[in-house]
């Protein structure tokens, strides 16, 4: 996207990542809990929670939180009942926004949803409604001075799909979510560790958003964001510094 900063809007997000330790915490403890009670408590064979496992790790949770958070998920602890939910909703200017939420009670969650999507200038969608728009895959971005033709050879012999890369010198890597772990894996068995690497929804077409509506459209997804049931905010949205 011309006149955007990839690379200010990635630190901008780990920095206020950082300072959110707290939430942080908790959104992986639900991550990790209903990872192991989907997919079991073995690490190795299940890959959502070796990424919770591993995001907790980079977010220097103790390992007993982790432990106690695994047990509870696969049943050997008692712990809460968590539901996996999504929202679909628009922004300023129309914005495609996804709300992906954990929750013990969906009565509160969709309230909530719903009152900061109100309050911040957008509404809220039916389902559907705006998810075509994205496409759910496994993203790594890698800072400018990565080697491209080493990245490029590794990435797609792991199984990705696309290296891109951007104005700043830097490079995003796409793979189906479900070669995630084994994309990531060869990646760092070759000496290439990404900025970030997530299983997102990623906008098909991106609108920038500059002064005033770019104020009022980071005060919808800060608000969204902040709520405690949400786990993740994904927008075809960029912010202009």
């Amino acid at each position: 996207m011309a006149g955007h900063s990839k690379w200010a809007n990635i630190k901008h997000k780990k920095a206020a990542t950082d300072a959110k330790r707290g939430k942080v915490w908790t959104r992986l403890i639900k991550e990790i809990t209903v990872g192991a009670r989907m997919g079991g408590a073995d690490i190795a064979a299940n890959p959502r929670l070796r990424l919770a496992v591993e995001k907790a790790a980079d977010a220097n949770m103790p390992k007993e939180n982790v432990q106690r958070a695994i047990q509870r998920g696969s049943g050997s602890l008692e712990g809460v009942n968590y539901e996996e939910i999504r929202y679909e909703g628009y922004g300023i200017g129309g914005a495609a926004i996804i709300v992906d939420c954990m929750t013990d009670n969906r009565v509160r969650t969709v309230a909530e949803v719903r009152h900061a999507f109100s309050k911040f200038g957008g509404n809220m969608g039916t389902e559907g409604s705006v998810a075509f728009m994205f496409k759910h895959c496994g993203q790594f971005f890698f800072a400018p001075g990565t080697n491209e033709d080493a990245l490029m050879e590794t990435a797609l012999e792991a199984g990705a799909e696309d290296v891109i890369a951007d104005d700043e010198g830097g490079f995003e890597v796409l793979c189906p979510p479900h070669d995630f772990s084994v994309v990531k894996e060869k990646l760092e068995a070759a000496g290439f560790k990404a900025e970030v690497a997530e299983i997102v929804m990623k906008p098909n077409t991106e609108t920038v958003f500059t002064g005033e509506d770019a104020l009022k459209m980071q005060k919808l997804l800060d608000a969204l964001e902040n709520l405690d049931d949400v786990q993740e905010v994904y927008s075809n949205a960029i912010i202009e510094e």
